[in-house]
């Protein structure tokens, strides 16, 4: 029975994708310290961050439930809790869908409505631009639909002020300019499983050689962005200093990246996984 209940409560967990909540966490809790430069409220933060990590897993949860047909398929999914049984896909859809509602209402009571409004704000996308309309439509599925990784600025400068402003917005649109380019990468060396699932990701639809080359310019454009938010004087010299060196090493990679050969992956990895030194790093910076 107790094995029962444990492995239960491990497959919701697993519902709520808890590696990628935890990076999301990570950058609203970096842009609370910056908005206030300094140590926020313990109360704040732990409601706004207990707020986003429902929202977020919420909508994790929902998009298993309605991709479980595709998730069987692809090989990096096939273990998700809704393909193997661990949870029923309406469960799962229960799950995701109160997470998001006590989010919501929850963050509303006990921090702002603002940050609670800019949690659903992410929710809501994630869940209806990006996993219903565009995943299955679109080559431009995770460039448009990759906004929803980036609200997360947005909803800890909101938890901790109250308001926003122009850097959380440039925080947000350098999410926003890195998705890509990571994503991409990542998509370069697993796109047989998008191909066999029918999943029209950039590669599969535009061929390696032009996701490339779109991963360079997007790749330049978070550079440019990231230096552009030393500019709101929100950040010292030693952020502008990382965001140039990453940057560029950001640049460096995407090059290699593109002068690969198609037939050969090495950079593709290496890339991805630079990519989430780079954005951690970045955030890590502004802190300090």
């Amino acid at each position: 029975m107790r094995d029962r209940i444990q492995n239960t409560i491990r497959a919701y967990v697993e519902l709520t994708k808890p590696g990628i909540v935890l990076w999301l966490l990570i950058t609203a809790y970096c842009a609370m310290v910056v908005a206030r430069r300094g140590v926020p409220d313990l109360g704040v933060t732990i409601f706004t961050l207990i707020g986003l990590g429902l929202s977020a897993g919420g909508a994790h949860a929902v998009n298993m439930w309605y991709d479980r047909d595709i998730d069987q398929i692809m090989r990096r999914t096939q273990n998700r809790p809704v393909v193997t049984g661990r949870v029923s896909p309406h469960s799962a859809l229960i799950f995701g869908i109160a997470c998001g509602t006590v989010s919501f209402v929850g963050m509303g009571i006990l921090v702002n409505w603002l940050a609670s409004a800019a949690s659903l704000g992410g929710y809501l996308f994630y869940v209806f631009v990006y996993t219903i309309w565009l995943k299955r439509r679109s080559a431009q599925n995770i460039v448009i639909g990759g906004a929803a990784g980036a609200f997360p600025p947005i909803v800890g400068w909101a938890g901790a002020t109250g308001h926003l402003g122009i850097a959380p917005g440039l925080m947000f649109l350098l999410i926003f300019m890195w998705t890509p380019p990571h994503f991409w990468a990542l998509a370069l060396y697993k796109q047989d499983d998008y191909r066999n699932a029918n999943i029209p990701m950039m590669p599969v639809v535009r061929g390696a050689q032009a996701t490339k080359v779109q991963s360079l310019i997007y790749a330049i454009l978070s550079l440019a962005v990231s230096i552009s938010l030393y500019l709101t004087h929100t950040v010292g010299p030693i952020y502008l200093i990382a965001a140039v060196v990453l940057g560029l090493i950001f640049v460096g990679c995407n090059i290699r990246l593109l002068r690969e050969p198609a037939t050969e992956l090495v950079w593709a990895k290496k890339t991805f996984r630079f990519s989430l030194i780079y954005i951690a790093a970045l955030f890590v910076a502004m802190v300090v």
